[in-house]
């Protein structure tokens, strides 16, 4: 078995069928995320939710596996993913949603300055019960003072004692 388990799926095979799936899906587009020093696929990520008329999109679907997670691969993935919406696709919008009981997705879109706009009651209907949603955006005029402070998080914050969170919060 693989570093992800078999969770939620309940076999490698039907976990392997899902991936199959997602590899021809044109929205939600699916990418791996892999280690650049070991090659190594760590996990997985999704551009979703693609309005290309509105210039919007949707960041979601983020898996990694437990050798990455605390580490810098989440925030360098969403980086890579927020230049190629707003840098290089000129996108307006990009929106992160999670379920509002997630309480390390909610700071992980804080950290990475996405604004919360709200939580849209009973959006879903989720493993039997209603499930909330919480809402954060980005906008093209606030990426790139974003990107500054995720670059100086990443590539200039030798020490350890910049926050990002604090960064995105001024």
């Amino acid at each position: 078995m693989d570093i992800y388990g078999i969770w939620p799926f309940g076999s490698e095979l039907l976990m392997a069928e899902w991936l199959a799936a997602c590899a021809q899906s044109t929205d939600p587009v699916f990418l791996a995320v892999t280690d650049h020093t070991s090659g190594d696929r760590v996990g997985m990520v999704s551009y979703l939710n693609i309005v290309p008329d509105a210039w919007r999109l949707e960041l979601g679907n983020i898996w990694y596996g437990p050798t990455v997670q605390r580490t810098c691969a989440n925030t360098e993935s969403i980086y890579l993913m927020l230049c190629e919406s707003f840098d290089q696709l000129g996108y307006r919008r990009v929106e992160w949603k999670c379920d509002a009981l997630n309480a390390k997705s909610r700071a992980a879109a804080t950290r990475l300055g996405f604004s919360f706009e709200g939580i849209f009651r009973q959006h879903l209907i989720y493993k039997g019960r209603n499930r909330d949603t919480a809402w954060f955006s980005m906008l093209d005029a606030e990426w790139q003072e974003i990107k500054q402070n995720i670059e100086r998080w990443l590539y200039e914050n030798e020490d350890g004692h910049v926050s990002l969170t604090q960064l995105n919060a001024s």
